[in-house]
């Protein structure tokens, strides 16, 4: 699982230490704030992957923090509040929560409620994300399938496309030709390693002269290929 990070709005110490016990104990980051005025910078600098707000704050409350939130951004907010009242519960997801805790809380429920909430919002962040790489005179896009270089667009099939927005999206990493067969032609295929070779050839023959942008597609000898930005242009 990746480390994400969560933001733990509550200005009750021993709340707080519960929630990052926790959750830290199921592999999360986490960082605190004990002010709704200071969770909004907290926010804003730190970028967190999810919210755990509660909605009694000193400063601004929870309510205003999650309007704040949502004028910019969908970040997951989970709300905490200490009344199990209805009518708080509608007000949080009317304002564009997307669950809620009720204190006092079991701390395996809500480290389990973090991880559902960030299951539902990974898709939908990952259908949103724009499959597009940019490099000085170099653009690479899976969305339209299109290949821009030096301000002129280049012909490429599928699969040459591809393994150039494979190795572009990991810059610097060398894989070896197994590998790209993997990642790119998928399990299924079985054919012979050499055709990763081809295809690089040929995509770099189209993309002569990238050593001046500062990037090309490398040869490693006796491993396989990277993407290596140096400098240039």
């Amino acid at each position: 699982m990746d480390s994400n990070l969560i933001l733990i709005v509550d200005d009750d110490p021993n709340i707080a230490q519960l929630a990052k016990l926790y959750l830290e104990k199921e592999g999360f980051e986490t960082v605190t704030a004990s002010r709704g005025d200071t969770a909004l910078d907290t926010c804003a600098g730190r970028n967190p992957d999810l919210v755990l707000l509660d909605v009694m704050l000193p400063g601004i409350d929870g309510w205003q923090v999650l309007r704040e939130i949502r004028k910019t951004s969908q970040t997951p907010i989970i709300m905490m509040t200490a009344k199990d009242d209805t009518i708080d519960k509608v007000l949080g997801l009317e304002l564009g929560a997307d669950d809620y805790i009720t204190k006092p809380f079991d701390g395996k429920e809500m480290a389990a409620r973090v991880k559902a909430v960030l299951r539902r919002s990974r898709p939908q962040a990952e259908a949103q994300k724009e499959k597009k790489l940019t490099f000085p005179g170099l653009s690479v896009s899976l969305d339209t399938f299109e290949v821009i270089y030096d301000g002129k667009t280049v012909e490429m099939p599928p699969k040459e496309l591809e393994v150039l927005y494979f190795l572009a999206s990991h810059q610097g990493r060398v894989f070896t030709r197994e590998q790209l067969l993997e990642q790119v032609w998928g399990f299924e295929f079985f054919g012979d390693s050499r055709t990763v070779d081809v295809h690089i050839k040929r995509v770099r023959e189209k993309l002569s002269g990238s050593e001046a942008f500062g990037w090309q597609i490398k040869t490693v000898w006796g491993v396989g290929y990277k993407f290596e930005v140096t400098g240039g242009k």
